[in-house]
């Protein structure tokens, strides 16, 4: 649901005893994860559970079910089994199928009323719904506020979006000072409760004069955005203040650069042509033969293919079902993805060359990275080597370094998703999940690879560029101690051990002092106080893990990778087949109009 709607239709109430509300709020209690949650939105949640009733012996849950709700037993008992064991009993005031709350999911077990009983019902939508709007009146509070104030008004709201996501709010309480001879000169402080007195001291014989009392919407340390001198100002709390705290840097960063995305716009169709010279616009499906499968996923597959007029030039081509794609939603993320990657310049990311279409299937003709990825890369030799894995680290930087600048996030980055080429440098792809944020600089969608999602995924709060830099820690952890580090086969389990964040973890020796420093800031709870949100990729590169690390030669190309790949010739793949007889399977028809803008 859109944003605005969101805000507009909160969850429908129902009625419910006193007894049974204490019921429900006692059954979520028990639920660990439910305690970051607010008191505000567990009594939503707690409103908008309704009732069932069901009679002995109805199986009203099966494995394989789509489940979208969760339920809270009132009166009776129930069984939960698998396979036709029975694994444990449901009594009154238990919670079940929880999550189904975070997203849906196939059932995994049979649950049977043993006697007649009374259940309460959380569907899943709901619970996203309650997640979402605290977050956006949260948003719209404070875009209200910075909009009040002087110094902020003219900005657009992208701009307001990205000066609140740095702020940090600090508390003053009366005599303290806020500011004392000047220092912080590097800050900038926006009042938002609470007066302020500033005081001005010519020299250190006299006695401090009052220059002028500033309250909410006012700022201190503007006038040092312009070059004035504050260093004989101080400021003093008048009474419990809270302000809003900024890096003057950051803040010249943001509003400066509306000037210069006036004049370099970003979004340029990219040319037809290849670096090489290949007129792609002049290709056909019949131009390449097939060499080889190089992967299947549920609705594609992936094929290593040359042209026909020249051998050594290869290509990656995703095929993709037609009839795969035939809700609004799934269009749409196919046409965000193409999108994307066809403004994507960089040497460290998968490029889409063009795309192709017949009356059956959707094709992306993509750059061949023919070394594998850091899956594969792990699960044959076992955890990598420091060095090694800061040069995929630093790859991997280079690319967000990119998606980030045109803001988009991608949301899915994981070793399967860090390609090889034929040289061992490292490119980012599967862009399935990627997105392109709006004015508010959120997402909402839940997507990504469990293990990998920061909270605000999980709790549907919305997020941004963030997101990436807690999986980026995520991936750092993962190829210096080759398993993840929140990981299991009940999901409900990972996303509650991400929940708790890293920062009481203790890391394995395999991990250095440094490299478990850098994982943690990348990894905090708080999106806007992880390492890279403020000013970007460039604060991770200048974390002391990097120290020594040879930038200019990875942008160059003249690094020499950890890892050079045994990519195959032609002649290795065996004899080539024609595109038509490589199709896993027939597939229908398709005359939808999916593709109309493919």
């Amino acid at each position: 649901m859109e944003p605005k709607l969101v805000l507009q239709n909160p969850p429908i109430s129902h009625s419910k005893s006193e007894e049974s509300k204490r019921l429900i709020e006692s059954a979520l209690a028990e639920n660990e994860w439910m305690k970051y949650l607010d008191r505000d939105q567990v009594l939503c949640l707690v409103d908008s559970a309704y009732p069932i009733t069901l009679k002995q012996g109805v199986c009203f849950v099966q494995e394989g079910d789509n489940g979208t709700q969760a339920y809270i037993a009132e009166e009776g008992k129930l069984e939960v089994s698998r396979a036709g064991q029975r694994l444990h009993i449901i009594e009154p005031g238990m919670m079940f199928e929880e999550l189904a709350l975070i997203h849906n999911h196939t059932c995994s077990t049979t649950v049977t009323a043993l006697v007649n009983s009374r259940l309460w019902v959380m569907e899943g939508q709901v619970f996203q719904r309650v997640m979402q709007r605290r977050s956006l009146i949260t948003i719209t509070q404070s875009l209200q506020f910075l909009r009040s104030v002087p110094l902020l008004c003219v900005l657009p709201d992208d701009v307001l979006m990205k000066v609140s996501d740095a702020l940090e709010e600090s508390h003053y309480s009366d005599g303290d000072y806020i500011i004392q001879n000047g220092s912080p000169e590097d800050k900038l402080f926006i009042f938002s409760q609470g007066q302020v007195k500033v005081l001005e001291k010519q020299s250190a014989t006299e006695e401090s004069m009052l220059v002028c009392v500033l309250t909410r919407g006012d700022c201190l340390g503007d006038p040092a955005l312009q070059g004035d001198d504050m260093r004989s100002m101080s400021v003093l709390a008048s009474g419990d203040v809270t302000c809003l705290v900024i890096d003057k840097e950051f803040f010249k960063k943001v509003t400066g650069s509306l000037d210069d995305a006036r004049n370099n716009p970003s979004n340029k169709a990219r040319s037809k042509n290849g670096e090489d010279g290949t007129a792609f616009g002049e290709m056909s499906l019949s131009s390449f033969q097939v060499l080889c499968n190089l992967g299947e996923g549920q609705y594609s597959h992936t094929q290593l293919v040359h042209l026909k007029s020249d051998p050594s030039c290869k290509f990656a081509l995703k095929t993709i079902r037609k009839q795969a794609i035939q809700s609004p939603g799934q269009r749409e993320r196919m046409l965000s993805e193409k999108h994307i990657l066809m403004d994507l310049h960089s040497p460290f990311i998968v490029r889409l060359h063009c795309t192709f279409k017949d009356p059956r299937f959707l094709y992306m003709l993509m750059e061949a990275c023919e070394g594998g990825d850091l899956w594969v890369l792990l699960r044959d030799r076992g955890s990598l080597e420091e060095d090694a894995v800061r040069f995929y680290a630093a790859c991997v930087l280079e690319a967000l370094s990119v998606l980030h600048g045109k803001g988009i996030v991608h949301r899915d980055l994981k070793p399967e998703n860090v390609l090889l080429d034929q040289r061992g440098y490292a490119k980012l792809t599967g862009f399935g999940c990627a997105k392109k944020l709006g004015s508010l600089h959120r997402a909402w969608s839940f997507c990504g690879s469990v293990g990998y999602q920061p909270p605000e995924v999980i709790l549907h709060q919305g997020h941004g560029m963030s997101a990436d830099l807690w999986a980026l820690g995520m991936l750092l952890y993962e190829l210096l101690n080759s398993s993840p580090l929140f990981s299991g086969s009940e999901p409900l389990k990972v996303y509650t051990a991400a929940l708790k964040g890293t920062d009481e973890l203790e890391f394995p020796k395999t991990i250095s002092r440094t490299a478990a420093h850098l994982i943690k800031s990348l990894c905090r709870l708080n999106p806007t106080e992880r390492l890279g949100q403020r000013n970007g990729v460039k604060d991770i590169c200048k974390h002391m893990w990097f120290d020594g690390f040879d930038w200019e030669g990875l942008q160059k190309g003249t690094l020499t990778p950890p890892v050079i790949p045994n990519v195959p010739s032609v002649s290795d793949h065996g004899g080539p087949a024609l595109l038509e007889e490589t199709h896993i399977e027939e597939a229908s028809l398709d005359d939808s109009g999916c593709d109309i803008d493919f």
